[in-house]
């Protein structure tokens, strides 16, 4: 695959044209050309803080870059030079998440959010004249209102008057300078600041047909840089949400809770909607350059990209297309025409490019024979990626069949994250093409084993039986899907018989009580008791301090004790009138709301990026490279950062930007040059210097490329180890709020972000 050339042309014939020709478009194309992707390299070490570097971000023209730190400062650097400018002292008391230059401020205006729940803003001219070391300096306006912490700032092009905040406390608030410079802090007697624009605190689902109610911790916006109406969330459960601001009711008070309003769409991969993980949640959400696509980085799990709008290459599913995806019978009224012989010549289109269609035989035969021998398995998925992905309307249906079925054997042989459900998104695409597909049910019943979904694993299996009965695999096949459904049901008798009764999970009971709890400061107390059960709950927690496999699972662990006491509210108690119509009812109207909902669709994704691990901080950030954001970028938990293509998904380039984690990657919004920052102190600049283009840095090959492999295995067996916490994300984090603060686990301050 190192070989296998890239889909944005020669970098000499663009520069021939840009000679003859000059364009925007050819300039945009030249920013991040594959060939300079791949000669990326560490060209400088920014050193000025003290502290995990939260964020970065590049003012409009790319002349300064901003950053904020655990330090509680924010830097400016100036990018000609590589030099410091200045090192505001923001007053903020808790770690800076994010900054932003206001627009259209001469670069002036700075925002930052913060830990401690506040937005400033702050005027850098204030700093001229000054010595070196008096940076303190007083913000313009501060925001008080929010009640969590500040996880992301959003800006729109061309305003220098707004600028918008995400909390955890589930809300979006807009902040107008023209308006006001300053709010009370949340909760006091005169706290009534009109800023709430998405108003989420009852907007979290669990799965796609629930109805939402529970606190949406927000921990990432967007705004549209074409279209400035559309705004992007991500949060606290499994499904970024798109709003069209134009469509939003006024601005609130947050002293009035309000339902969360209707979205113009949901965003989600279809395996991960009805989940129902408490901890399953977004860390990062972006627009594409264009508007077109938005990219969904996930804790836990992998980054997404998917389409904004309906149209070609854009599925949208309901709750009941999620039941039924796994059904044998789901997929029969839905066939694609067998491919027709005469509009094909040897499995290609006769008006089919030549080169294209040799290559895509090729790419094709080394992904079977890599299914054969069992080796080399990441590149010959990739191999198939290329064909199906790059390719696919340059192959017939017979041809396109027999890729699918091939990376869907791949991907099982593999068994990383979710490779399970991707190798049965082929199959059933498989079907779709031919029904009588022998490979397609026998792939599609091992991907349904390996998730264990047996009873429908054996629909297919059966179906495969019946179209090859000769054939020894697909017998033992059923034999072994009988066997694990036999020790299913056994397994259920014994507990039946023995009197087990069904034992509710905490994460079942927390997310029922937590609905209805005080989980906003500016909520009373008697809204908030209304949970369904009446217990009192002791957990063992055990956290371990220690990445090292293979030392004492005790030597490194912390060990404590949580006990919850969740009170049934009864029917007859009375219940406190705080004057606010608008909060959560009882449970009884609750189970009304629940029959009443009625789900709305999602979109699917349209292609995942996979290698890195994302499970140690929630402000990972996904983004998208270069003005044309043909290129997709991630950190790591292992101190690397990725960069895929994104039209294929192939990894192109993995470089070590961190000592721990980096979690920040900012393209330059014209040059070839990429900024990251993580744990350390330092932020990082990279451009194209190697000698010559490799996966690796330095453009370094042999070992070090095989490395690559090896380091991307070792970060889907994290993610595979990562246990579902049996406490809800939004428990943790008032857990970690309350206690952390206090210094106890002052270890994980800056990578449990």
């Amino acid at each position: 695959m190192e070989n296998l050339s890239f889909h944005d042309g020669n970098i000499f014939n663009l520069l021939h044209s840009r000679s003859t020709e000059p364009t925007h478009d050819v300039d945009q194309r030249m920013q991040l050309h594959s060939s300079l992707v791949r000669r990326l390299s560490q060209e400088q070490e920014l050193d000025g803080h003290q502290g995990c570097v939260n964020a970065i971000s590049w003012n409009s023209t790319g002349s300064l870059l901003v950053s904020g730190s655990d330090d509680l400062r924010v830097n400016i650097w100036d990018y000609s030079s590589r030099k410091l400018l200045h090192s505001v002292e923001t007053g903020h008391t808790a770690n800076i998440f994010c900054t932003k230059f206001v627009p259209e401020t001469s670069d002036e205006l700075v925002v930052s959010g913060a830990g401690d729940a506040e937005v400033r803003l702050f005027n850098l001219a204030g700093l001229r004249g000054r010595a070196d070391d008096d940076n303190a300096l007083t913000p313009s306006a501060m925001y008080q209102c929010h009640t969590r912490r500040v996880k992301k700032l959003a800006v729109e092009p061309g305003n220098p008057n707004v600028v918008w905040s995400a909390s955890e406390d589930g809300t979006l608030r807009q902040h107008d300078f023209r308006e006001s410079t300053s709010c009370p802090p949340a909760g006091s007697a005169h706290q009534d600041c009109r800023s709430v624009l998405l108003d989420l605190r009852s907007g979290a689902k669990r799965a796609l047909a629930d109805p939402p109610k529970q606190t949406l911790s927000l921990k990432s916006c967007d705004i549209s840089a074409t279209r400035p109406h559309l705004l992007l969330v991500g949060g606290s459960d499994a499904f970024a949400r798109l709003y069209d601001r134009r469509m939003l009711p006024p601005l609130t008070s947050c002293r009035k809770r309000m339902p969360p309003p209707p979205c113009v769409n949901y965003f989600c991969p279809m395996h991960l909607s009805e989940r129902g993980r408490t901890n399953l949640h977004l860390t990062h959400v972006t627009f594409s350059p264009n508007g077109e696509e938005v990219l969904l980085s996930y804790s836990g799990e992998h980054v997404y990209l998917m389409n904004v709008n309906n149209g070609v290459g854009t599925m949208q599913y309901t709750p009941g297309d999620v039941a039924n995806f796994f059904s044998f019978s789901n997929i029969l009224h839905d066939v694609e025409s067998p491919p027709q012989i005469s509009t094909t010549q040897n499995g290609f289109h006769r008006n089919g490019n030549t080169a294209v269609l040799k290559k895509c035989t090729e790419l094709i035969e080394i992904a079977k024979r890599s299914l054969e021998e069992g080796t080399d398995i990441f590149y010959a998925i990739e191999a198939a990626n290329e064909v199906l992905d790059a390719h696919s309307n340059d192959i017939d249906s017979a041809l396109r069949h027999e890729c699918l079925c091939t990376r869907a054997a791949l991907l099982l042989k593999r068994k990383w994250k979710n490779d399970a459900h991707m190798a049965a998104r082929d199959c059933q695409n498989a079907r779709r093409i031919d029904a009588s597909s022998f490979k397609a049910h026998y792939y599609m019943s091992e991907a349904l084993q390996q998730l264990g979904k047996c009873k429908e694993a054996l629909d297919f299996a059966t179906a495969a039986q019946r179209l090859n009965p000769s054939d020894a695999d697909i017998v033992a096949k059923v034999e072994s899907i009988k066997s694990d459904l036999q020790a299913a049901g056994t397994e259920k008798k014994v507990e039946t018989e023995g009197g087990t009764t069904r034992v509710l999970s905490l994460s079942d009971i927390l997310y029922r009580s937590e609905a209805n709890s005080d989980s906003s400061h500016d909520m009373s107390r008697s809204e908030g008791d209304q949970s369904d059960y009446d217990e009192e709950l002791e957990v063992d927690i055990q956290t371990s301090m220690s990445d090292d496999e293979g030392g004492d699972p005790d030597s490194n662990a912390t060990r404590g004790s949580l006990n919850l006491r969740i009170h049934r509210v009864s029917d007859d108690k009375p219940v406190e009138n705080t004057g606010d119509n608008t909060s959560s009812g009882t449970a009884s109207s609750s189970q009304n709301d629940r029959t009443s909902y009625q789900p709305e669709g999602a979109i699917d994704m349209k292609r995942r990026y996979i290698g890195h691990c994302n499970i140690g901080t929630d402000i990972k950030q996904a983004s998208f490279l270069g003005q044309r954001g043909e290129y997709i970028a991630c950190g790591s938990d292992d101190g690397r950062w990725f960069i895929w293509e994104k039209q294929t998904g192939r990894l192109m380039k993995v470089l070590v930007g961190d000592e721990a984690v980096v979690n920040c990657i900012q393209c330059h919004p014209f040059d070839s040059v990429v900024a990251t920052s993580g744990i350390d102190n330092t932020i990082k600049m990279w451009s194209p210097i190697a000698s010559v283009p490799s996966i690796v840095a330095g453009g370094s090959a042999g070992p070090a490329t095989a490395n690559v492999v090896e380091a991307m295995e070792s970060n889907q067996q994290k993610l595979s180890r990562n246990r579902e916490n049996p406490l809800s994300v939004e428990l943790l984090q008032r857990f970690r709020m309350q206690e952390f603060a206090e210094g106890n686990f002052h270890p994980f301050e800056c990578t449990q972000s």
